[in-house]
């Protein structure tokens, strides 16, 4: 049997906690062999990029401590490795892929000059000789006229050619092993497909080791031979992909396979891992003659909002003796949207889904077009009927932590809005409602006197939810709500999402590049390519019968591994 070029044994990480060491990874153990890819899957928190930061010798030394003996690469103990040692096979023998490429890549560098930065570093190669290798990296990876993202600064290219750059920097030296830490996670369905095709297609051509870490079950079962799967900071189960998905035995791994919205099957609620830990029962399916019932009564009232030819034009370059060149976001949008319905809005990034969002909100108006909500077209109003419109239609943020204001406890965050609009009488009134929505969203009393970084990615989202439903909206348009959360946080989202328009009879415009999320909450999809609309239908007619070239493109770039 072959040798493993990596090899864990019993790896424990400590991390210093007011002068306390906090175990965090507790004795774990794993191989990774030759020519192998190897997927790593957990949640946040399960110790995933821990354990890979201290394979590749990142942690902070002096508040963090790994067990002596428990990594070996080729055989040999790295974690007696000094900085200096490390930096001789970090980027040439070992190397990773980062999740955000934009705070990985330098802003003040060219893409070229940081991957040329690495064969400085760990090759003899002349300059000459450097640039040529550069530009056969970035054709390797499949970017896009390599020779003029060689000279453009991160900041000017998209997020899935940022991320093609990071891949070209890592293999730059061929690895033998390779530490790809959720380097899809941000990137639209058809992009994400595109890296791990990529990262495949480099796998074989150079037999090199990948460790694949990702929360997506099913992006995994598709890219890898093994996996591991990690809960608090150690690893419940691993074994073959085909095994671990298809006949998980711990109860963990069942739970995270359950909690992904299926593309077949509609339930009422997602179940959740915690409904698995404690044995609640399955929800039951909704039936077809239920979904018509629904359906059939959503549909049979006025429109809420009327949305008319809205385009919205932004200035590229303004010319002296000829007409001035414009980018059309949107072009010629027309929907409509009913009290009770949730619309699912996708496409891929740049499609303009994000900036007709605006529009609605009037945050950034529309240049063309009308948009009329409840028969008042709300682009001709003055300001003081603008401050009314924003009790009735708000926004959830993608990112909560961004949305929040760091200096002011969430208690004030979510009584802020009552404040402005005048809602209740006085803030003690004002107060009793925020720990009424605090509940509601699944928090506690005690959450009121403290602030956002003191918590976790998917509550800060409960918080955003509890701010925008703080003015009693009618209409509330998720922007990719959801997309940066854990699958199993994802699942108790959506079901709050859900329980919350029961309540208090919301209508949601949902908008993700997530088509199996998007399917699961919808009642309507639009699909938007290039400013347009490319198709509309039912949820479950879209999916199962897509009409138009570019739907089917969407759908096929789902992983549909498990």
């Amino acid at each position: 049997m072959k040798e493993p070029i990596l090899r864990v044994e019993n790896l424990s990480i400590s991390f210093l906690q007011e002068k306390k060491w906090n175990e965090v990874i507790h004795a774990i153990s794993f191989d990774v062999f030759p020519n192998e890819i190897v997927g790593i899957v957990g949640e946040s928190g399960s110790g995933k990029s821990v354990s890979s930061l201290a394979v590749m010798g990142l942690l902070p030394k002096n508040v963090s401590k790994v067990h002596p003996e428990s990594i070996f690469f080729k055989n040999e103990d790295i974690t007696k490795y000094s900085d200096k040692a490390f930096q001789k096979i970090r980027g040439k023998k070992v190397s990773m892929i980062f999740q955000e490429p934009m705070s990985s890549l330098n802003p003040s560098i060219t893409c070229g000059e940081q991957v040329a930065e690495i064969l400085a570093t760990h090759t003899q190669l002349s300059e000459k000789e450097i640039k040529t290798e550069v530009l056969r990296l970035f054709e390797q990876v499949k970017l896009p006229d390599p020779k003029t993202i060689y000279h453009k600064y991160p900041h000017q290219i998209s997020g899935g050619q940022k991320q093609r750059v990071m891949i070209a920097m890592a293999i730059a030296c061929k690895p033998e092993l390779l530490i790809a830490d959720e380097p899809t996670t941000a990137l639209d369905v058809t992009v994400q497909k595109e890296i791990i095709v990529l990262l495949k297609k480099l796998q074989q051509e150079t037999k090199m080791s990948v460790v694949f870490i990702s929360h997506d079950l099913a992006l995994i079962s598709e890219i890898c031979d093994r996996v591991l799967v990690m809960y608090k900071g150690e690893v419940v189960e691993q074994g073959n992909v085909e095994q671990v998905f298809h006949e998980p035995q711990h109860l963990y791994t069942k739970a995270l396979i359950a909690s992904r919205p299926s593309l077949h099957v509609r339930l009422r609620r997602l179940p959740t891992i915690q409904d698995y830990l404690n044995n609640k029962p399955h929800e039951p399916e909704i039936t077809a003659q239920e979904r018509e019932n629904h359906l059939q009564k959503l549909y049979a009232q006025k429109p809420l909002l009327r949305v008319e030819n809205v385009a919205k034009e932004y200035l590229l370059k303004t010319h002296l003796f000829k007409s001035n060149d414009y980018f059309k976001a949107v072009n010629n949008v027309s929907f409509k949207m009913y009290e009770g319905e949730t619309l699912g809005l996708v496409g891929e990034s740049g499609c303009g889904k994000s900036t007709l969002g605006n529009a609605i909100l009037q945050l950034d108006p529309a240049t063309k077009g009308q948009i009329f909500y409840r028969d008042k077209d709300i682009t001709k109003l003055s300001k003081s009927e603008l401050k009314e419109l924003r009790k009735e239609i708000q926004i959830i943020f993608q990112d909560p932590f961004a949305s929040l204001n760091p200096k002011i406890t969430v208690g004030e965050a979510i009584l802020e809005p009552m404040k402005v609009h005048k809602l209740y009488d006085n803030n003690k009134q004002r107060k009793e409602k925020v720990l009424e929505l605090l509940d509601k969203v699944g928090l506690l009393p005690e959450h009121y006197d403290r602030y956002p970084h003191e918590f976790s990615g998917g509550q800060r989202q409960r918080i955003g939810i509890a701010r925008t439903i703080a003015v009693n909206p009618k209409l509330i348009i998720c922007d990719e709500s959801v997309s940066a959360l854990d699958i199993s946080v994802q699942a108790q989202v959506l079901n709050l999402l859900n329980d919350l328009k029961d309540n208090f009879g919301f209508t949601y415009l949902f908008i993700s590049h997530d088509l199996a999320v998007v399917k699961y909450i919808s009642d309507q999809i639009i699909v938007m390519n290039k400013g347009k609309i490319e198709e509309q239908n039912e949820a479950d007619q879209l999916l199962n019968n897509p009409e138009k070239a570019y739907t089917k493109k969407l759908i096929d770039a789902i992983p549909k591994g498990i």
